[in-house]
């Protein structure tokens, strides 16, 4: 039985991400971020946390990433990697909504004890 699981955040979910992860998916190995970001919205941070990686893809509009004084405009189809406390921020400058999707997962070899998600 396969099971499928609608990861679009709804009206009751504010801040624009949900997240499917150990709690639905009954594993550590792996997890997945849907994200929505409105137009003009900023500040929306990215941070895998101790123990994880993740890969963020921009799914729909743009979005710049924020790292450091630099900006890195994304559009859909690019992605990016971050490992533990790496984190960016990611703003919509745009005039629709943008949509990422991050892929995350254990480092191997890590402990399985920090759970940000």
């Amino acid at each position: 039985m396969l099971k499928v699981f609608n990861v679009v955040p709804g009206p009751d979910n504010p801040d624009g991400e949900l997240i499917l992860g150990r709690k639905q998916l009954e594993t550590h190995a792996c997890y997945l971020v849907y994200g929505v970001i409105e137009p003009g919205q900023t500040g929306r941070l990215v941070r895998p946390g101790g123990g994880h990686e993740e890969i963020c893809l921009l799914a729909a509009g743009e979005v710049e990433v924020v790292v450091d004084q630099d900006r890195y405009p994304l559009t859909p189809g690019h992605a990016f990697h971050l490992a533990g406390e790496d984190s960016v921020i990611l703003d919509n400058p745009g005039s629709v909504p943008a949509v990422y999707v991050i892929a995350g997962g254990h480092t191997p070899g890590s402990d399985h004890h920090h759970h940000h998600h």
